[in-house]
């Protein structure tokens, strides 16, 4: 085991003051917010008939693929170009109507220099750069430009990247969410794009787990409870949704209800069944989260929900159990 020579105390102090340093940082991105952001959220909004492609070099490379990502994710698609290889036949993957932002701290990288060259013989493509220096050759030859704050580094010596790199990620987050609200990206299109993992699983509607058709379990409120007892049994969901002779859903019947009414009278099978169900039944609309109607029903202590659209409640498109959502591993 590596022996530390300094204490614990020392090792906390040291990492408070990169945050510190980090966040003051971030401070100086949020003041230089203005015009220029807005000129680099339209360019990239108005690109209708191009790509977006983004580039970098070194750490700013990284960070090229890191907007990328999540650009890509949040309804804006973008590229990533690597630089080196942009001067070895990669060049090709820009085209006309093309946004191409480079990310360069000193604007001076040898690498970007071709690209650089190549969007500015080219009139249709329009050339973001994203650089802390004024003088730089990117700047100069940039159709837009946002100019990052001169920040210092976290560390001895102010050299290692670390602040700088924040400030960039930063910055990409904050234009891919600005471009996501603008397109009105909500949580079901973000859902599309997520398929697979845990991010899927939180993004699960209602929808997504209802039970529908014939598998709702319908029965008319004229019905007697002797056959609303062999529905039930049928059903196999211990839940009946009772409706009137319009489809409008009246009152909902569980094996709770059945055997607290069982205590109150000794014969219930001639009893109609709009005299034990109970009136109103809680009803949620089909594009809420699954885990906000498991809260709901964990919350009434009730174990199913009737499902509605838009706001027609008492019209029933959809029944879900608990099991539903618990099966797909929402907790």
């Amino acid at each position: 085991m590596v022996s530390l020579k300094m204490n614990e105390k020392n090792l906390v102090k040291i990492a408070k003051e990169v945050i510190k340093v980090e966040l003051d940082s971030l401070k100086k991105l949020r003041s230089n917010i203005g015009k220029s952001f807005e000129n680099v959220i339209k360019t990239i909004l108005n690109c209708k008939n191009g790509k977006i492609i983004i580039s970098g070099v070194g750490k700013s490379g990284i960070i090229a693929k890191k907007w990328c990502a999540t650009l890509s994710s949040t309804g804006t698609p973008s590229f990533f170009l690597d630089a080196s290889n942009a001067s070895h036949g990669d060049m090709g993957q820009i085209t006309v109507n093309d946004v191409v932002i480079l990310i360069s701290l000193s604007g001076q990288s040898d690498e970007l220099k071709n690209i650089i060259q190549y969007t500015s013989r080219h009139k249709s493509i329009k050339l973001i750069a994203v650089t802390s220096k004024k003088d730089s050759i990117l700047f100069k030859n940039a159709d837009i430009k946002f100019l990052l704050p001169s920040v210092k580094e976290a560390g001895p010596g102010s050299f290692i990247p670390t602040s700088s790199t924040t400030v960039q990620i930063a910055l990409g987050d904050a234009i891919a969410i600005s471009c996501m609200k603008y397109k009105k990206f909500g949580k079901n299109d973000f859902k599309k794009f997520h398929p697979s993992g845990s991010l899927s699983i939180k993004l699960k509607t209602v929808e997504d787990l209802m039970l529908v058709g014939n598998k709702i379990p319908f029965v008319s409120e004229k019905i007697k409870m002797k056959n609303a007892l062999k529905y039930i049994a049928k059903k196999g969901l211990g839940t009946l949704i009772i409706v009137n002779n319009r489809k409008r859903t009246t009152g909902i019947l569980t094996d709770g209800d059945l055997k607290r009414v069982s205590n109150l009278e000794t014969n219930i099978q001639n009893l109609n069944i709009k005299k034990v169900m109970k009136k109103n039944p809680i009803s949620v609309d089909k594009n809420m989260l699954a885990a906000e109607a498991l809260s709901i029903m964990n919350n009434k202590k009730i174990t199913s929900l009737c499902v509605h659209q838009n706001k027609t409640k008492n019209k029933t498109i959809g029944f879900i159990h608990i099991h539903n959502i618990l099966d797909a591993n929402i907790t």
